[in-house]
């Protein structure tokens, strides 16, 4: 049955992601182009609610002015859209670092997370934006520096988030790290769950869920021994491991991502081997999109889920160009909420 809620927001960040000017990369979609496509896409009625993004260049500069985040503000609203969760930009060559790296890398990771903080509050000042987190991971790409001690570069990554949190806290926001393979201490739901319970504040510090990144999480792509189900599993297996996988993680989960994968991974420029994000009709795609949202959103309503996200990054410039990637994307999204939403 059709639901109000959760609000259905489009991710601006497809745009960027991967996207450059090195060999073989595409140029970036501005984040106004983002806004026009996602605007225009239309199903029975129903629009996009609001836009979730990046706050890194060429979309928003972290050290732009009050007046210029307004300006910015104004834009997004003008197309009737709300800002939802807001990506810190904690990556090394943006403003942050590694959250398991030195005193001088830790001190820019919690830089761009102040960054974040800042840009948040002068949205909700201005009433675009009245729900949402602030998405951080450890920053530290790969998982072979942190093999060489997990137990001890996971205590630093923890370390790290705490005091995130606390300057989140104190803001009045809240964090919710996104499980990848591709970052350190994050790269398992066992290690994302570990990390989680050694930071050990919940109530500003949870979980983003991503379904695409969390398939290859059931797969054991970078922890083998973490893996719940193996390649040529079948429907009868999927379900038991991924239920198990979810019930774990979905006391923490506290942002989430309407996502496909197809059991590869893909990346382009700096961001690569993490999960290949897919058409929401993908026929190669693995998940029942609507069925396993469904195991997510149990209970998200109390955990102040407000809204849900489409994810589809590293796309080809032509398939974010065309009008019917998001009315599909739509379509998806909208039988997510009358399967799983609340009023």
């Amino acid at each position: 049955m059709p639901h109000s809620a959760p609000k259905l927001h489009n991710a601006m960040w497809p745009g960027l992601v991967g996207k450059g000017s090195d060999a073989g990369q595409e140029p970036p979609i501005s984040l106004e182009r983002m806004l026009e496509l996602t605007a225009a896409a239309n199903v029975n009625g129903q629009k996009f609610d609001g836009i979730d993004y990046f706050l890194f260049l060429p979309h928003t500069n972290p050290e732009a002015s009050d007046g210029e985040l307004l300006a910015i503000a104004d834009t997004i609203a003008k197309h009737g859209f709300t800002v939802g969760s807001l990506v810190a930009p904690v990556w090394p060559g943006t403003v942050g670092d590694s959250a398991m790296g030195d005193a001088a890398a830790k001190e820019k990771f919690l830089s761009a997370v102040k960054i974040a903080c800042r840009i948040a509050k002068v949205f909700e000042k201005h009433g675009v934006r009245k729900y949402g987190v602030i998405r951080i991971d450890s920053a530290e790409f790969g998982v072979a520096k942190w093999r060489e001690n997990p137990k001890a570069n996971t205590a630093r990554i923890a370390a790290t988030f705490r005091e995130a949190a606390k300057i989140a806290r104190d803001n009045g926001q809240r964090l919710a790290a996104e499980g990848e393979i591709c970052w350190a201490g994050m790269h398992s739901w066992k290690d994302m769950l570990d990390l989680l319970e050694e930071v050990g504040m919940p109530e500003t510090l949870g979980f983003q869920a991503d379904l695409a990144h969390t398939y290859l999480y059931l797969l054991g792509y970078n922890a083998p021994e973490h893996a719940l189900v193996q390649p040529g599993y079948t429907e009868a297996e999927f379900w038991p491991a991924y239920r198990q996988m979810v019930a774990r993680l979905r006391p923490w989960t506290i942002d989430f991502h309407v996502a496909q994968n197809d059991g590869q991974v893909h990346g382009a420029g700096s961001h690569d081997k993490t999960g290949k994000h897919c058409p929401a009709d993908d026929p190669a795609g693995k998940l029942d999109i609507v069925k396993c949202s469904g195991e997510w959103l149990e209970g998200a309503e109390d955990r102040g889920i407000r809204h849900i996200c489409w994810d589809g990054c590293m796309f080809p410039n032509t398939t974010l160009e065309d009008p019917r990637t998001w009315n599909t994307i739509l379509e998806t999204m909208i039988a997510v909420r009358d399967a799983h939403g609340w009023n």
